[in-house]
């Protein structure tokens, strides 16, 4: 959004602003209740996530997860005439990763899509018009998302094998998994790096991206370690120090330019 934005200051408007920011909500929720639902009955068997039922009820998460969706394509009308039309396929592409582990060992490349349509909504927000730089940034996320969910879908290789479902983990077993995890966020890498050229950022982008390596290497060092207590906190502060980074970096990219 800031990057599209960068002839205004990297600010679109509060208006637009407060609009994509509710997109974001409604998307994520619907996202995760229609996980909730698909996945009823297998979580209750999973250690990891059996208290997640003590949250909502079955016929409540259908409410939230149907709410949010309709409130989530609303939202895009009030945008522009192509965010409201691809609404459907966005919704589609969130949903469709919660049954991908039931038909292809694939389905952390599905996480990685369905986050990575994000920048390119945000993008068509802004501009109303496809462009190379958030689908650099696309298959940046795509790639990142994959490889730390195959080290996250390490701590659930026995229950998926138990359960008949797919994973990169219960396909290639863990050791080799955690190198092609290790290998996507190489080309994670790369792609920032390409998407800061094709954005035409400067060098305050660039340096800010020099911690990025470090970070991923710390995840990766505690994941080969196999164990799962500290696999989850090497996850959860890896992963959002990177994110938090990589906003303060846009921002402070933005505000220097000005």
């Amino acid at each position: 959004m800031m990057v599209a934005a960068g002839s205004t200051h990297g600010w679109p408007g509060w208006k637009l602003f407060g609009l994509i920011l509710l997109c974001m909500v409604f998307a994520r929720t619907a996202a995760m209740t229609f996980n909730r639902i698909a996945d009823w009955e297998i979580d209750k068997r999973n250690p990891r996530t059996a208290g997640r039922h003590l949250l909502l009820s079955k016929s409540l998460a259908i409410a939230v997860c149907l709410s949010s969706a309709a409130l989530f394509i609303g939202t895009t009308f009030f945008i522009n005439r192509i965010c409201f039309l691809l609404s459907p396929v966005a919704l589609g592409i969130i949903f469709l990763y919660s049954l991908t582990k039931r038909f292809t060992h694939a389905a952390q490349f599905f996480l990685g899509l369905a986050l990575s349509v994000s920048p390119v909504g945000a993008w068509l927000a802004v501009t109303g018009s496809f462009a190379w730089p958030p689908i650099i940034l696309a298959a940046g996320v795509l790639c990142w998302v994959a490889g730390f969910d195959m080290i996250y879908a390490t701590q659930d290789v026995e229950t998926d094998r138990r359960e008949g479902l797919r994973s990169m983990v219960v396909w290639l077993g863990v050791p080799c998994a955690l190198r092609l995890a290790g290998w996507l966020h190489l080309l994670m890498l790369m792609s920032l790096i390409v998407f800061g050229l094709s954005a035409h950022l400067g060098k305050i982008y660039f340096l800010g991206l020099i911690p990025v390596p470090f970070l991923l290497l710390y995840e990766h060092r505690i994941a080969r370690t196999l164990d799962l207590g500290k696999i989850n906190k090497a996850f959860f502060e890896s992963n959002a120090m990177i994110g938090f980074l990589f906003v303060v970096v846009i921002i402070a990219e933005q505000i220097w330019k000005f």
